[in-house]
């Protein structure tokens, strides 16, 4: 069973929340953990697995919880985000009955702007990705959204 309900800690509802759960919030160190298992009936999932590219959402959400948390919100609040650099795999898919961490770690902030280092194990531990996400969340995302 999850300990955390991440439909209020995420604005997003299934079956894009993607993760299963949070393992680790250290806000003083600016680090998060999550964790999620592939399954079948999972958005992007494929006869393989999930597509590896999609390891930048399970990122993203992860830094959506980290957001959650840090800025201590009663609902969560959309973010944007802006840019990855590096975004490297070692694998082609995330395999299903494997459960996988996501840390993020943030590296920099303005207060708007948040730049994090990224990184997800496998079970063994073993780095399969990693990337440097840039994301933005402040005074006019929801405008922005309406408007595109």
């Amino acid at each position: 069973m999850p300990k955390y309900d991440l439909e209020k800690i995420l604005p997003h509802d299934k079956p894009m929340i993607l993760l299963d759960d949070l393992r680790e919030i250290d806000l003083k160190n600016g680090i998060l953990i999550s964790e999620f298992q592939p399954k079948r009936e999972m958005l992007f999932a494929s006869s393989d697995g999930v597509d590896a590219l999609c390891g930048i959402e399970f990122m993203a959400q992860t830094i959506g919880c980290y957001a959650y948390f840090k800025n201590a919100k009663n609902k969560p609040q959309k973010g944007l985000l802006l840019g990855t650099r590096l975004y490297n795999n070692s694998t082609d898919y995330f395999l299903y009955n494997q459960t996988y961490t996501v840390k993020v770690h943030e590296v920099f902030t303005d207060g708007e702007i948040v730049v994090f280092d990224c990184i997800i194990y496998d079970r063994d531990g073993e780095e399969v990705s990693c990337a440097t996400v840039n994301a933005y969340q402040g005074e006019g995302v929801e405008e922005l959204l309406k408007n595109g």
